[in-house]
């Protein structure tokens, strides 16, 4: 069974998230998010913790091993500095986890080397689609066989860098299964439209992209002719999507709570007032929970064992979770939680996007 005591060098790992959090995220989120802009030093100063290349091994050119509960211990800090800056420093997890789990030797040793440099390398994946019934099992996007390749047809929405990644990774229905395609920046047929205009996490570029008849040699298929095990690849984007919605839930909490102590309203705080308190503890609760479900998730995903009922379950509770808390936080701040001044606004629209979007997210 997995334990409740992070190890030490886990203990390191997100201790040194939380103060990149707090130094490099929070100071630059509400100009970002006004901007619709990432900061720079998201991207460089951000790099320079290690995440992804400590993910994987020195024969790929990185320095270490992956582990799911590390990553997710990292993730909720980062998000609780700033959910769009999480977004951005994790993006190049996009094709190189993948890549990682499910990837040919030969993809493993010509793309991964590219993610374990000094410099942060753009990344990217499109498995979102613009329609009502999409099943992230079977969509919409077909791949087809022809002439010992394959042709790729379809339209995705919410794919993140997709002007600026040198790959995309795209998910497709091949004969029933959803598989997973490299494709190279500049590949005829890949159209990148223009970046879209979303709620929240405005500070992490998203753009729709069409494909049409695109054509890919065979060798660009994910795991080559035997595929990939895209159940794993989903869970393990559920999972760090929950992360992330436990550090957004962590935040607006946190700020709720500090607020209560400080503001007097008729002679008293306003946490000491009945109502308040209440909501507050059932924020904390909810908090705790989903994080537990996060944790076993990624630990089963450590075991190699099937994580995927955890994942989903814990993905739909965290970001249930991340909405509640974040609403609530702006009613216990009552009009000041309406006006910019103020970070809940921005956690708000933030948790509100983790409902509908799928995929954007991997550790």
């Amino acid at each position: 069974m997995y334990s409740f005591d992070p190890t030490e060098e886990q203990k390191i790992i997100a201790d040194a998230a939380r103060k990149l959090a707090l130094k490099e995220f929070r100071s630059r989120m509400s100009e970002a998010d006004e901007k619709s802009e990432p900061a720079p030093e998201w991207m460089h100063t951000g790099w320079e913790l290690g995440l992804l290349p400590a993910s994987i091994s020195e024969k790929y050119g990185g320095f270490g091993e992956r582990s799911a509960l590390t990553s997710v211990l990292a993730a909720e800090e980062l998000a609780w500095g700033d959910l769009s800056a999480a977004l951005v420093l994790t993006a190049p997890n996009l094709i190189a986890i993948p890549v990682l789990l499910c990837g040919t030797e030969k993809q493993k040793e010509d793309l991964l080397p590219h993610f374990c440099g000094e410099s942060y390398v753009y990344g990217s994946a499109a498995l979102m689609e613009p329609r009502m019934d999409f099943d992230p099992n079977v969509p919409g996007t077909t791949a087809t066989r022809k002439n010992g390749g394959y042709i790729l047809s379809g339209i995705k929405n919410n794919v993140p860098f997709a002007a600026e990644s040198e790959w995309i990774l795209v998910y497709a229905t091949l004969e029933g299964k959803c598989e997973g395609f490299l494709i190279p920046k500049g590949t005829p047929g890949l159209a990148v439209k223009e970046r879209e205009k979303n709620m929240g996490m405005k500070a992490f570029p998203l753009y729709s992209v069409e494909l049409r008849e695109c054509a890919l040699p065979a060798a660009q298929r994910l795991g080559g002719e035997a595929g990939s095990n895209f159940q794993l690849i989903l869970s393990s984007s559920r999972v760090a999507l929950s992360a992330m919605a436990v550090g957004v839930a962590r935040a607006a909490y946190e700020f709720a709570l500090d607020y209560s102590k400080n503001r007097k309203a008729f002679g008293e705080m306003i946490a000491q007032r009945q109502s308040i308190a209440f909501t507050l503890s059932d924020m904390i609760t909810d908090i705790e929970a989903a994080r537990l479900m996060v944790w076993e998730a990624a630990w089963r995903l450590d075991e190699h064992k099937d994580a995927a009922h955890e994942a989903y379950l814990a993905m739909n509770f965290a970001g249930d979770t991340a909405l509640m808390v974040a609403d609530r936080a702006v009613q216990i701040l009552g009009g000041y939680g309406f006006i910019r001044d103020f970070p809940e606004e921005l956690y708000l629209r933030n948790a509100r996007g983790f409902g509908v979007m799928e995929g954007i997210a991997i550790v």
